[in-house]
């Protein structure tokens, strides 16, 4: 099975407008610009984005808020991108805050199948607000929803045209369990390389997660926040 597609354009082809999307990455390592990009290109509106966090103005996501195409945010993180800030202070966008380990386990009981779990964390403060609540082992928790989405865009390092993914360092971040949370998932690599050539033991996101797989280019891999000492 050949999951290759020809360009970064006939992938996000595939999505429609209103569409839910997971996009890996932390800060901006990791995260995959090219589908980022196309997709402002393509110019899909009234999108939901799941991400850690916001990109930057003017760089991956944030490319998508500038051109008003994300209807909704649920994410952890959002202090680096001020167009962001001005919208959702102006209520111009719907924003879900979520703690960024609840976000992560979210989204994999969605990729397990599970329809969610009970925690601690955000018991008694707004986050709270509206959902279930138990004790369990004498400490207060609340239920919080499995995450999953219609798509997933996530960037490898290596990949074969199975699907089969390998990570580079912080890349390896919300990426391999968003691949598992989303009903299609579309993976850009650097490299492409024949089935079995990655050993099986350095596979780290099973092609069987994986519908389609393209080679990215022109990586910009910019620093999201730079700090010099002199």
């Amino acid at each position: 099975m050949n999951k290759l597609l020809p360009s970064v354009e006939a992938a996000v082809a595939l999505v429609p407008d209103g569409a839910t999307i997971m996009m890996g990455g932390f800060g901006l390592a990791g995260i995959p610009e090219n589908l980022v990009r196309a997709l402002h290109q393509r110019g899909t509106r009234n999108l939901t984005i799941i991400s850690n966090n916001a990109g930057t103005d003017g760089f991956g996501i944030g490319l998508l808020l500038r051109d008003r195409q994300v209807k909704k945010m649920i994410s952890t993180y959002v202090g680096e991108n001020k167009e962001f800030e001005r919208q959702f202070l102006a209520g111009e966008i719907e924003v879900e805050l979520v703690p960024q380990g609840t976000f992560s386990e979210r989204i994999r009981a969605g990729g397990a199948g599970i329809g969610g779990f009970f925690t601690p964390t955000g018991y008694g403060t707004l986050i709270a607000d509206g959902k279930e609540s138990r004790v369990i082992d004498g400490r207060p928790q609340i239920f919080e929803h499995a995450l999953k989405a219609d798509f997933a865009f996530v960037k490898g390092y290596v990949g074969d045209r199975l699907g089969n993914l390998t990570y580079r360092r912080t890349a390896r971040n919300f990426n391999p369990v968003m691949a598992t949370a989303a009903a299609v998932t579309i993976a850009e690599v650097e490299t492409l390389v024949a089935p079995g050539e990655i050993d099986p033991h350095h596979v780290i996101t099973p092609g069987i997660y994986v519908q389609h797989i393209l080679v990215g280019e022109h990586y910009e891999r910019r620093i999201e926040k730079r700090t010099v000492s002199a």
